[in-house]
């Protein structure tokens, strides 16, 4: 085996690492630890425009985590990126400082597009090319990266809607009212007008990939899953059907009652109906009858980076 490298994503909503190493045989990445925490560093950025100082600190308190799981494991290189809350936030080097202190490394900032690189690198490097073109998408916190592509990326675009944001700006309501609701949707189709001028092969895309928490979520809600099953879920087929059912049960639950639904983290259950607002918009405005979850995302891309 080569040398051990590691991936930190510290996104809006939580903070995820992986540790992997390259197989001699292959060159393809081996898992040997991948984690995620709830950090929620974006709360309140969207109206704030800063990182809150509890948020920071929770997700150092992760990130301290992270190096010691690293230092066991004997990882010789490290890339950790930051994305969506840090780009809007003014106060971002009250985080990136510290952060830097723990890992060894400096989050790097990176913008909209290279994430969207990246995630559709992780997402596609153990998929059959004959089922592109594929739309990959990655719902995250604060923002959604649509990109195009079947072997390369041919394009790509981030739009500023996401779990978190989507939760904060409209989702006032236990549950949420159908006004609210509504508008989510509505501001979600606005952003796909987008995706679809900026990307127009967008539209004949043959296989739409989802990435992230709000759609591994879906997953495994409509799987029923008591316990996180990453094989389960990774290239699970989330029909438009069951993906408009667990929508339909997230968002008329309170979150009480919510709390309860297997394969739903209760850290998640406050901005998954924001979430998937964004995944039964895309899967109703594009006409995909599935989603074809993935596992393997921007870590994956990141990792294999620096291989």
């Amino acid at each position: 085996m080569g040398e051990r490298v590691a991936a930190i994503d510290v996104g809006t909503n939580s903070t995820r690492l992986l540790v992997a190493e390259p197989d001699p045989s292959t060159g393809r990445l081996v898992t040997l630890e991948r984690l995620m925490r709830i950090t929620r560093l974006g709360k309140g950025v969207d109206s704030s425009r800063g990182l809150d100082p509890e948020a920071i600190e929770r997700t150092l308190v992760v990130l301290r985590e992270y190096r010691e799981v690293m230092d066991r494991l004997d990882v010789a290189r490290v890339r950790m990126t930051a994305t969506s809350a840090a780009r809007d936030a003014g106060n971002r080097d009250d985080f990136f400082g510290p952060a830097e202190e723990i890992i060894g490394s400096a989050p790097e900032l990176i913008t909209g597009e290279e994430e969207g690189r990246l995630s559709f690198r992780g997402a596609t490097s153990d998929l059959d090319p004959a089922l592109g073109p594929f739309l990959v998408v990655d719902i995250g916190g604060g923002s959604t990266e649509f990109i195009y592509g079947t072997t390369e990326v041919e394009g790509v675009l981030s739009c500023d809607v996401g779990c978190v944001r989507l939760t904060e700006k409209y989702l006032h309501s236990d549950p949420p009212g159908p006004d609210e609701l509504t508008q989510c949707l509505s501001l979600t189709e606005v952003h796909l007008k987008d995706v679809k001028r900026e990307i127009p092969g967008s539209v004949d895309a043959k296989t739409f990939v989802g990435l992230a928490g709000t759609i591994t979520t879906a997953a495994a809600v409509e799987l029923g899953l008591q316990e996180y099953d990453r094989d389960r879920i990774h290239h699970f087929h989330l029909t438009k059907a069951a993906a408009e059912d667990v929508f339909r049960t997230l968002a008329t639950e309170s979150y009480d009652d919510r709390i309860h639904n297997p394969g739903l983290e209760k850290e998640r259950a406050d901005v998954i109906v924001g979430g998937m607002c964004v995944l039964v918009q895309i899967m109703r405005d594009f006409g995909f009858n599935e989603c074809l979850v993935s596992e393997a995302d921007i870590l994956d891309g990141l990792a294999a980076s620096i291989v």
